[in-house]
């Protein structure tokens, strides 16, 4: 009898510990290959947020997720009263550069405005004209409180999805023209995420197989999905199309978009030694500094969602010139340092020659020093040190032999080391 009970109390535990382990596993078994086998959508940045909520508050705080906002939802994100008397008057001032006269260009009512584009330099609206979104004839910059025109006599003839959506929301049909979200949201970067959100987080590997991460890619690769959007050029599959129509982060950006250049005739963009004059243009100056052939890239001093705050405007690890200092330790204020000494590496090594509302307010990215010898071969390129106000009117060769006074270092002086003469020692 004893061994009876003693049998029956073992099954009835084995029993219970195979109900336990059962129940302890939780999630019924998910068939990865049915999952991965339908085609791959977009979810938006409300799913993400789900499991990455902290990355998703950090995302909200940055210039990527306002890059297009919602008027109809929030008229706040307009940031300007939209009066069209003062409009007028301030494009009657740029009369002589205007291509209509600005009495006859279309400037919107503020019910017409669907979208804002941007807001911390300047500010641009979408409307739409015969069922088609276009960017209206106005531009509003926000430093100097001023309007400007945009395209006036082309605007509606430059479809907004086909010449600029795609760098301005997430998940852009172009045929359709409608899109997943405004803004740069997660899958912009990621890739489409219904794969990975179907899949439950016990499923740790597989899930990481469904989405891009951007550390993960070889320096290069992950370099081009900012690429994609800091460039200027045009479409390699969508004739037309402003933007690389049909990329998606981890390809290889060449195959979808080839980027303007001097040498290509675009003179308006771009300086005569491939410096960029234009904004969302920092990957073509990149591709020409030394940082890119030494395989530092943009994460490696810009993040694009991190835990908190973001502590700079320009999203930089650091502020200023100590983002640089970080790797460029400053060993001797000497050449022409020796002037510099408060170390603004900015200032120099990144100058403000570039343009997004007004002249001069973005800074190169190429990360080179632009000496007075570059202007004077070539008048129309700027260089680093007229950008500083108290040389704007200095001689160009005054202020380059200065420069080059400086940068020479002093002959060693004192009595000459003699040789040591060979012996041999045994």
């Amino acid at each position: 009898m004893k061994k009876n009970r003693f049998s029956g109390f073992w099954v009835l535990a084995a029993v219970l510990l195979i109900l336990g382990i059962s129940a302890c596993g939780g999630e019924q078994p998910i068939d990865v290959k049915a999952i991965t086998s339908q085609p791959k959508g977009f979810v938006g940045s409300d799913t993400c947020k789900m499991c990455h909520l902290e990355h998703y508050d950090s995302w909200k705080m940055t210039m990527h997720s306002r890059m297009l906002q919602d008027a109809k939802k929030n008229e706040d994100v307009i940031i300007v009263p939209i009066d069209e008397k003062v409009i007028r008057a301030d494009l009657a001032k740029l009369s002589d550069k205007l291509k209509v006269p600005a009495d006859k260009i279309y400037v919107p009512q503020k019910d017409e405005i669907l979208y804002t584009i941007g807001s911390q330099w300047k500010q641009r609206y979408l409307v739409k004209k015969d069922d088609t979104l276009f960017i209206s004839p106005i531009q509003y910059n926000a430093d100097t409180h001023r309007w400007v025109n945009y395209h006036e006599k082309d605007w509606d003839k430059r479809p907004w999805a086909l010449k600029c959506g795609g760098c301005h929301s997430t998940g852009l049909d172009v045929e359709t023209q409608t899109f997943i979200e405004p803004g740069v949201a997660c899958e912009a970067c990621h890739g489409k995420g219904s794969w990975h959100a179907a899949l439950p987080k016990t499923a740790v590997f597989e899930k990481r197989q469904t989405i891009v991460n951007p550390a993960k890619l070889t320096m290069g690769v992950a370099a081009q999905i900012c690429g994609s959007c800091h460039n200027r050029g045009k479409s390699t599959m969508v004739k037309g199309g402003g933007w690389p129509i049909g990329y998606t982060p981890g390809k290889a950006l060449a195959a979808y978009y080839k980027s303007t250049s001097f040498e290509a005739g675009d003179v308006k963009h771009v300086y005569a030694n491939e410096f960029s004059k234009g904004h969302h243009q920092q990957f073509i100056d990149w591709q020409h500094s030394k940082h890119a052939r030494e395989g530092v890239t943009c994460m490696s001093c810009h993040f694009v969602h991190q835990i908190g705050m973001p502590p700079t405007r320009s999203q930089t690890f650091a502020a200023g010139s100590q983002q640089c200092l970080q790797c460029h330790t400053m060993v001797n204020n000497n050449l022409a340092h020796s002037i510099h000494s408060f170390g603004n590496c900015v200032g120099c090594h990144m100058p403000r020659i570039a343009k997004s509302a007004e002249s001069g307010d973005i800074h190169s990215h190429v990360f080179m020093t632009l000496l007075p010898e570059d202007t004077l071969k070539n008048s129309k390129v700027p260089n680093s040190c007229q950008t500083c106000h108290q040389h704007k009117n200095q001689d160009l060769k005054e202020l380059q032999a200065d420069w080059v006074k400086l940068a020479q270092l002093p002959k060693p002086t004192g009595k000459q080391v003699e040789p040591i003469s060979f012996k041999k020692y045994e």
